[in-house]
């Protein structure tokens, strides 16, 4: 009877402490951000900022490229135009 009623008592606690590990999202790393230091607030301020200005260079590059794949595309078309009225096409 006695050992009986000690298994029922363990048993839930058994379990308790294989249930324990701790699930994190992914982004979570288990400590706390630290809240309202002058320091942090303008070290995440100049991260967002140099963030913020390559990303900048990168947009500006991605632009200057694509002006010059419309600058490519206009010198192909003007061959294209050559070639058709070279060849007995359109005649404007």
């Amino acid at each position: 009877m006695y050992r009986l009623s000690l298994t029922k008592a363990v048993r839930p606690a058994a379990r308790a402490f294989s249930t324990t590990t701790r699930v994190m999202a992914g982004g979570d790393t288990g400590a706390p951000r630290a809240q309202g230091d002058a320091f942090t607030k303008r070290e995440k301020a100049n991260e967002d900022y140099a963030i913020r200005m390559r990303e900048k260079e990168k947009i500006m590059d991605l632009k200057k490229k694509l002006a010059e794949q419309h600058e490519h595309l206009k010198t192909l078309q003007g061959h294209l135009d050559e070639i058709s009225k070279g060849s007995g096409g359109e005649q404007k």
